[in-house]
């Protein structure tokens, strides 16, 4: 089941799933006992254009939209690849391309489309504030024609392998201004001439996922670096939070539908008592029961993606689509191990590492209870539980 595909879209996922065929389960599962960013996956990535393809063509990239985006990103991850490494350069574009000055895109968009900068990093959040982004307490405060910046960040993905960052500061206190969404300004910050005044301590989680607490000490950044007007970063924000909400929701449908693929192969091929493991209901429904629950979330996906495309306002979309898509990728992950049985828990069967990454979706970008609660009394108009 998919929504009905332009020859170009079907185009699309043809050629990525040829390219993710150069990158085998070994090669993920080399990187993850090491702890190694994907550098040779990524560059394949950018060198056929699929990381700039929400840049519009005036500027180097592909000049399609979020549809072709969440179409990659999807059949990266049902292939068995990660696009988790490289996904922040399609997210981070809808601030970028909405919102930048002429001035900043032809500076960074073309460089961003050859592969000669890349912008993987987006700090918004903070150890006191969570999910709170209002409560930020990173400040910008303007010196002439720059902005001096002091706060910290933390769990910001890629900061290592990354030229560029984006990133959300207050530039008027939460108590000064009307509503608390003012007085936040986003930013470009160019990370090659950070230098001493951003310190950056990585954190080790159970991913081999490249994450980090950042420590900003006087970071001087170019008043030119600012994205749109001072203040009203937040909605800035929105652009790409929407966007990464659809990007992460496609990736969640790719592994899940990865999953799915793999559990169904192998306990129709696994015998034990006389017979293929997945003749038996326990394990064949609650597979079956996955599959639906992601082309589900799918449609949910590729609808949120669509708005986006009209520059329709789909906070409601994408995030619905983020919260199906996580749920029914976690339910996927968990059908695969119940197939495997002790082998989904070895190494070289790759579950276990895909079961890995799939809890995350639950809680990141944003928790699925926020997303409730949010659904609740955003779209429901019930009181306010946040």
């Amino acid at each position: 089941m998919d929504i009905e595909l332009t020859n170009l879209q079907k185009d699309i996922m043809r050629e990525v799933r040829r390219l993710c065929e150069r990158f085998p389960e070994t090669y993920w599962r080399d990187l993850d006992q090491k702890r190694e960013y994907p550098e040779e996956f990524v560059g394949a990535l950018t060198e056929a254009g699929w990381l700039s393809i929400l840049i519009p063509e005036e500027y180097g990239g592909g000049g399609v939209g979020m549809v072709e985006a969440a179409l990659v990103l999807r059949e990266i991850c049902r292939s068995g690849c990660n696009a988790a490494p490289a996904h922040a350069q399609m997210y981070t574009m809808g601030a970028v391309v909405r919102h930048g000055s002429e001035e900043q895109k032809r500076r960074y968009l073309p460089q961003i489309a050859k592969g000669e900068l890349r912008l993987q990093s987006f700090a918004v959040t903070e150890p006191n504030a969570g999910t709170d982004t209002t409560r930020i307490t990173t400040t910008a405060v303007r010196e002439g024609d720059k902005y001096i910046i002091r706060g910290q960040k933390i769990f910001i993905s890629r900061v290592q392998h990354s030229d560029l960052m984006m990133l959300i500061t207050r530039t008027t206190p939460r108590d000064e201004v009307e509503k608390r969404t003012d007085g936040m300004t986003l930013f470009l910050v160019d990370l090659r001439t950070a230098g001493d005044k951003l310190t950056v301590r990585p954190i080790q989680t159970m991913l081999n996922a490249e994450t980090n607490e950042l420590f900003f000490d006087g970071l001087e950044v170019p008043v030119e670096n600012r994205i749109g007007e001072e203040g009203k970063g937040f909605r800035y924000l929105l652009s790409g939070v929407n966007s990464e909400r659809v990007a992460v929701a496609s990736e969640a449908v790719g592994s899940g539908l990865y999953f799915v693929d793999k559990a169904s192969q192998y306990s129709t091929d696994r015998i034990v008592f006389g017979r293929p493991i997945g003749q038996n209901q326990g394990v064949q429904l609650p597979i079956a029961k996955a599959y639906a629950n992601l082309q589900a979330a799918n449609l949910a996906v590729f609808h949120a993606a669509r708005l986006y495309d009209q520059d329709v306002q789909c906070g409601e979309e994408a995030n619905i689509a983020k919260l199906l898509a996580s749920e029914a990728h976690w339910e996927a992950a968990n059908a695969a191990m119940t197939a495997f049985g002790g082998y989904g828990y070895a190494v070289e069967f790759d579950i276990e590492r895909h079961f890995r990454h799939a809890r995350l979706g639950l809680t990141a970008p944003v928790s699925n209870n926020l997303v409730l609660s949010y659904l609740g009394h955003q779209v429901l108009g019930m009181p306010r539980s946040y």
